[in-house]
């Protein structure tokens, strides 16, 4: 690779950025990030990087400390004269804050691409964002990117005999859709109603899924809750069996043991989150997106269209 790359890795997920390093055949550069008795934040790039295209590879989920961690790594780039920074955010948090749907609330994904604009980043990469319009929230030069590649690869090769693709709800039926046509499955839908926050109930099925071996696709699972509750809507309905594909694993609270007990018998997910922490079961399946990451890495930077990647 050309001397002039640098990447970088924030806290928030550093096996996948060692990945994505792995990939391009390029280590990780050195940068201090350290705590301060008070919990501040420092960051030091320990090498020259004045000229060099510099990428910084944090995804923003809980704490919060993970959005300061990339704000202060972008800015510390800045100030070191990196020709171009790009920040790499495999899970985009917060984008689920993306519209004011209540009287006095705040677009916090706007916010956060406020911030990471005036930052320093000149360019983002992102994947599976929530809400596509959140693209349009930055004002610099971003790629979105869908984990799309992955899961199908992973169904095309194992197979998908007599299958269904089910969205969780009406908001995910694009991505179902594709990915349905993708492995040459039929479509169906589950319209339902959330009371509350982090609380759904399944209110009807939509298509045929009886005797059919389920796929529910969704682009992440928080508590599990919609997922749960479309699992025991589709068992009850008739389904031979049911498996779920989510991009971004969240799994906050007691998600991981909800869904362990629930009627879904594997539950694929990608590493755009770090959850080596949390003791998954056997019933997580973890797909990596160290390879696209890192195209789109090696894309950018080579000045090649992204494009493609996009498919």
């Amino acid at each position: 690779m050309p001397d002039e790359i640098r990447i970088f890795s924030g806290n928030s997920n550093r096996p996948l950025a060692a990945r994505i390093a792995s990939y391009i055949h390029q280590p990780l550069s050195e940068c201090q990030i350290r705590r301060f008795s008070d919990h501040e934040i420092f960051v030091q790039i320990d090498e020259n990087i004045r000229g060099m295209d510099v990428f910084i590879i944090q995804s923003t989920n809980p704490p919060a400390e993970n959005i300061m961690e990339l704000l202060i790594m972008i800015d510390a780039a800045r100030r070191a004269s990196a020709r171009r920074i790009t920040a790499v955010i495999p899970y985009f948090g917060y984008a689920r804050a993306d519209r004011k749907d209540q009287p006095r609330v705040s677009i916090v994904s706007k916010l956060l691409a406020n911030m990471i604009t005036v930052a320093g980043a000149n360019r983002v990469v992102l994947m599976d964002l929530h809400a596509s319009q959140i693209q349009g929230f930055f004002d610099i030069p971003t790629d979105h990117l869908y984990s799309a590649r992955v899961f199908n690869r992973h169904f095309l090769k194992e197979g998908a005999a007599d299958a269904v693709v089910v969205s969780p709800d009406v908001g995910s039926t694009k991505i179902a859709r594709a990915f349905a046509a993708k492995i040459d499955a039929t479509l169906a839908i589950i319209d339902k109603r959330r009371p509350e926050q982090n609380k759904a109930e399944v209110m009807n099925i939509i298509g045929d899924i009886k005797g059919k071996n389920v796929i529910i696709r969704d682009d992440m699972v928080d508590t599990g809750g919609t997922l749960i509750e479309a699992a025991i809507a589709l068992k009850n309905a008739g389904a031979k069996s049911i498996v779920a594909c989510c991009t971004h694993a969240v799994v906050s609270g007691n998600a991981v043991a909800r869904l362990t007990d629930s009627p879904i018998e594997k539950l694929y997910i990608t590493d755009t989150i770090d959850n080596s922490a949390k003791n998954l079961s056997d019933k997580f399946v973890i797909l990596s997106v160290a390879e696209l990451l890192g195209e789109s890495i090696l894309r950018i930077h080579t000045e090649r269209s992204v494009s493609t990647l996009f498919d």
